[in-house]
């Protein structure tokens, strides 16, 4: 418990003592943030990095090693003279939930202190709606998940939590879902369930997964599209998530590219996700379906009005000719649509991911042709075009990354 106590004084916002004790957390801070970057360090190394005295680098290191959150890795090896020890973080010291919550599942997981994955569930049943009664649900999931884990809470940091729509991760409300209440979000959830709480858009979190542990690897300036029941945008810019004036960057599902007279969730006419999104889809399938078209998605005993995305992409993985049509067809206005944030942004790398992503190169193929076909060569030549990697893990790990950074900060 003195350890438990130790670590919840580092990562606290109270500070106790005055500018002595505040001065030493944050160096401790620093020193946990080095060995995060760099890997495990030697107290020459420390010394170097963050410019401290090698007597106080060393107090505060033995410090750390007494919190719990340090250990000493032994002797590195030496071509010459006194061989150093080198320190490393203690993985099982501290954890961090991601919750990224979808239309009809949550998917959660836990991250280590070293920032390893450890737990995940994915594709808990939950239909995500506007209501308290929504919420009670989440909150529900994540407290089961938390006492399955059966750590102490204490050694639980803090949460993450993924929504879609306009969320300012700064003030912790949601504009978009559960904003009934004049209490922000965050401090709501926070609340019930003891634990600190910060909340974050979806399609942002899910981009910041996949630059720190997935397809990424040398690019700074991103793109991650999140294709689901919504379409959403990720940026990253100089290897930092861009979140816009407002906290409210990304929407890329409300451009108004077409001029129909299908009404968006936004409330607007001719907004991109009217047809470039997983309701589009699912409404484009029905209207083949009730003209005459067959598919392998309704050759379950579904009726049509139970059709998920979920059906769908599982349907193009096995081959089905009409969703595949579909989806050629979406990827073509997909690619269009991208075209404008490629010819603004000229990005490194795009990456695809979502539910619709799953249906890989049904995708890829035909949104890169549309890409090529929309936007000035010179500017999308040197543009990597690539699936997720993740996959689901993208928003669990992006969620755990955020409340960890948070913390840290």
């Amino acid at each position: 418990m003195k350890k438990t106590k130790q670590l919840i004084d580092v990562f606290s916002d109270n500070t106790t003592g005055g500018g002595v004790a505040y001065k030493n957390k944050e160096l401790k801070k620093s020193i946990i943030k080095q060995i995060e970057v760099s890997g495990d360090l030697t107290i020459a190394d420390l010394n170097k990095d963050l410019a401290i005295s090698t007597p106080k680098i060393t107090s505060l290191v033995n410090e750390l090693i007494e919190e719990g959150l340090l250990i000493d890795e032994g002797k590195i090896d030496s071509t010459g003279g006194r061989r150093a020890n080198i320190y490393g973080l203690v993985s099982n010291a501290a954890y961090f939930i991601g919750v990224d919550v979808k239309r009809y599942a949550i998917n959660i997981g836990l991250l280590d202190f070293k920032k390893h994955l450890v737990k995940t569930k994915q594709q808990i049943p939950y239909e995500l709606q506007n209501n308290p009664e929504s919420l009670n649900a989440l909150i529900t999931c994540i407290k089961e998940f938390v006492k399955e884990l059966k750590l102490p809470k204490e050694k639980i940091l803090s949460i993450g939590i993924n929504l879609s729509g306009r969320v300012n991760t700064i003030t912790g409300y949601s504009y978009s879902f559960f904003h009934f209440q004049e209490e922000p979000l965050s401090e709501i959830i926070e609340k019930a369930l003891g634990i600190r709480t910060f909340i974050e858009n979806d399609s942002r979190s899910m981009a910041f997964g996949e630059f720190c542990s997935g397809i990424v690897t040398n690019e700074k300036n991103v793109l991650f599209v999140n294709l689901d029941y919504g379409t959403g945008l990720g940026i990253l810019i100089d290897g930092k998530v861009y979140y816009g004036k407002s906290g409210f960057s990304g929407e890329f599902g409300h451009i108004p590219l077409f001029n129909n007279e299908i009404i968006c969730q936004c409330g607007k006419k001719g907004c991109l996700e009217t047809e470039v999104s997983g309701v589009a889809l699912i409404r484009l399938f029905k209207e083949k379906i009730l003209n005459g078209s067959s598919s392998l998605a309704m050759k379950k005993g579904k009726k049509i009005d139970q059709i998920k995305l979920e059906d769908l992409v599982e349907a193009a993985q096995n081959e089905d000719m009409l969703v595949i049509e579909l989806i050629t067809e979406f990827s073509e206005k997909l690619g269009r649509a991208l075209a404008v944030v490629i010819n603004l942004l000229n990005p490194e790398l795009i990456i695809l991911g979502g539910t619709i992503a799953k249906t890989g190169d049904y995708l890829r193929l035909p949104t890169r042709s549309s890409l090529n076909k929309y936007s000035l060569s010179l500017v999308n030549s040197d543009t990597q075009f690539k699936l997720s990697k993740l996959g689901d893990n993208a928003g669990v790990l992006g969620g755990c990354l955020i409340a960890r950074n948070k913390i840290f900060s």
